[in-house]
């Protein structure tokens, strides 16, 4: 698989289909694979770059804390890599956190954002420490500790009662996550900023897409985040919970190809 060396790190990452760059940047804990419903859906205007971020995946895992910062440098570095100026950034849950460090950074570097089952805020105070409590958790138990918190609220109502395969796929490719790597990306969304203040700042076509059935981040946050950015236009996308894309990916790629044709690709 090819990868590229930032940062004295390994970053795995696929190039698939033609046409404007698009950054798929996924949640956790999870990986690159989350956007294979997209990448193949979309190949035929999209050139679509996916990565396991460090920590996950066939990426290096090396000891934490990671940032969002640190998430998004490591982004810049693989988008230098593979010669790509510009590109429109894709972030669904934690990758979204991580979108919004990339454009605070780098503005230059964005074409578009595509927000996705995210949100702005910082964590409250009981979810920062929900999230240390997980943390000794897993250091105790391993990744189970992180698929048994996590996996039962990704997925919308719908799916859970008519599509049990997928919540198997998704519990064995998050088990395969090293510890290590779930520990230091739970600290950097714990330690993650609040970024209200820069909603008004974004200067670049903007859509955010939420699952109906989202608990985690649902679609008063989204409304909430499309109000505070420029031009932002909000798609809900029906019977889909927090992994919008999987659950309801015709849907999805629709949304995403109608704005990709607005900022000149798809």
């Amino acid at each position: 698989m090819p990868f590229a060396r930032v940062d004295g790190i390994r970053l795995v990452y696929d190039v698939y289909g033609q046409g404007v760059p698009v950054l798929w940047i996924h949640g956790f804990p999870l990986g690159r694979w989350l956007w294979d419903p997209q990448v193949r859906a979309l190949a035929d205007g999209v050139r679509s770059i996916t990565v396991d971020l460090r920590g996950v995946g066939g990426s290096s895992a090396p000891e934490g804390p990671y940032t969002m910062e640190q998430f998004a440098a490591d982004l810049r570095g693989l988008m230098d890599a593979l010669g790509i100026e510009r590109a429109v950034l894709a972030g669904l849950s934690m990758g979204g956190y991580i979108a919004f460090a990339f454009y605070a950074a780098y503005p230059e570097r964005v074409r578009g954002l595509i927000l996705a089952d995210t949100r702005h805020q910082a964590d409250t105070p009981e979810a920062r420490a929900n999230r240390y409590a997980l943390i000794d958790r897993i250091r105790q138990e391993g990744p189970r500790a992180a698929v048994e918190a996590f996996l039962p609220r990704l997925l919308g109502a719908t799916t859970q009662r008519e599509r049990p395969d997928l919540v198997e796929a998704l519990r064995r490719k998050m088990m395969a996550n090293p510890a290590v790597g779930l520990i230091g990306a739970l600290q950097a969304m714990a330690e993650r900023p609040d970024r209200t203040a820069l909603l008004p700042t974004i200067r670049v076509p903007t859509r955010i897409l939420v699952g109906e059935e989202d608990v985690v981040t649902p679609p008063e946050v989204a409304q909430e985040m499309a109000a505070g950015i420029p031009g932002a236009r909000l798609v809900q996308i029906p019977r889909a919970g927090h992994l919008a894309n999987l659950e309801a990916p015709d849907a999805f790629n629709e949304a995403v190809r109608a704005f990709l044709s607005e900022v000149g690709g798809a």
